[in-house]
C-alpha cells in the first residue's frame, strides 16, 4: 500500500519526542526509564500504556530484553514490547520469539504537517472541550468497540494532561469525536470515531482541521497518529490529508513459556 512505501524522514530526536508525546496522551499509571527505553505500566487494556518502547531506532543492547522483562515482572505486570518493524530490531524480534513472545497488532505511526490539516476547505469548526462529556463518551464507546476496552481507553484519555476532546454535533446529536493531545512539539490525534450512518461526509476531516487550528495557535507544526495497518478507510482519509508512514510497529506479547 502507498502508506507503507512513502515514509517520513525523522531524526532520532523526533522519534523520542513523538514517543514521549504518545505516553503523555495515554497517561499510564506509572512510567520507568531504562537505558533509552520508556517502560509504561498500567492495568488497563490500552497497549501503548503498558508496553516497553524504545526512544531510538538504533539496534538495542543485547541485554535490554531480559532486563526489561525483569523490570515488568518485579512490578507485577506481564511484559509487553511495542517495537518498530525495522531491520535494527530483527535480532530482538528473534530473541522475543525464542522466549515465547508473538507479534500482534501491526500498526502504523503516521505523521504530517499541521499545515496539511489547515489546507482542507474551511468549514464550521468542531467543538473542543477540556473533558469528555456524556455525549462524547457515548460516541467513543459506541458501535464496534469492545465495551471493556472502550471504557479503559476512555479512562486513559480522560486522565491525560492537556488533552482536548473534539466533537461534531448536529441537532443536539454527537456524530463524530476525537481527542487531541499537545506536547513535546506534536499534535497527537487519538480516538477518532464517526457514527456509521454519517461516514463519508467528511466529519472526521472537519475535526482534524479544528485540532490543527488549535495546534497552530499553540505554535505546534507537526501532527502524528497511530492507525491499525489494516484499517483501509482510515488510511485513505489520512493519506488525503498528507499523512505518511514514519514507521510500522507491532506489539510483542508472551503467548507461551520461554523455549516452548
Amino acid at each position: 500500500m502507498a502508506e507503507q512505501v512513502v515514509r517520513a524522514r525523522l531524526r532520532e530526536a523526533d522519534i523520542e519526542s513523538l514517543e514521549r508525546a504518545t505516553l503523555q496522551a495515554v497517561a499510564p499509571e506509572a512510567v520507568e526509564m531504562f537505558a533509552g527505553w520508556l517502560l509504561p505500566m498500567d492495568g488497563g487494556t490500552v497497549g501503548r500504556a503498558h508496553s516497553a518502547v524504545p526512544l531510538s531506532h538504533v539496534q538495542p543492547e543485547p541485554d535490554a530484553l531480559n532486563a526489561i522483562v525483569k523490570r515488568y515482572e518485579a512490578r507485577g505486570f506481564a511484559p509487553v514490547f511495542r517495537l518498530p518493524d525495522i531491520a535494527a530490531f530483527q535480532t530482538m524480534h528473534r530473541a522475543l520469539q525464542r522466549q515465547g513472545f508473538t507479534r500482534r497488532q501491526p500498526t502504523l505511526t503516521q505523521t504530517a504537517r499541521v499545515d496539511d490539516l489547515l489546507a482542507m476547505p474551511a468549514s464550521l469548526p468542531g467543538e473542543l472541550a477540556a473533558a469528555p462529556d456524556a455525549a462524547w463518551l457515548a460516541m467513543y464507546l459506541g458501535e464496534g468497540l469492545d465495551p471493556v476496552d472502550g471504557a479503559s481507553r476512555a479512562r486513559s484519555l480522560s486522565r491525560a494532561s492537556g488533552t482536548l476532546f473534539a466533537s461534531w454535533r448536529e441537532n443536539g446529536q454527537t456524530l463524530a469525536c476525537g481527542a487531541a493531545s499537545f506536547g513535546h512539539g506534536w499534535l497527537g490525534v487519538h480516538g477518532m470515531r464517526t457514527a456509521a450512518a454519517h461516514r463519508g461526509r467528511g466529519l472526521a476531516g472537519r475535526l482534524l482541521r479544528t485540532m490543527g487550528e488549535e495546534a497552530q495557535r499553540r505554535g505546534i507544526d507537526r501532527v502524528f497518529l497511530q492507525v491499525d495497518a489494516g484499517n483501509a478507510p482510515a488510511l485513505s482519509l489520512y493519506r488525503r490529508l498528507g499523512f505518511v508512514t514514519a514507521w510500522p510497529y507491532a506489539y510483542w506479547r508472551r503467548t507461551q513459556p520461554p523455549g516452548g
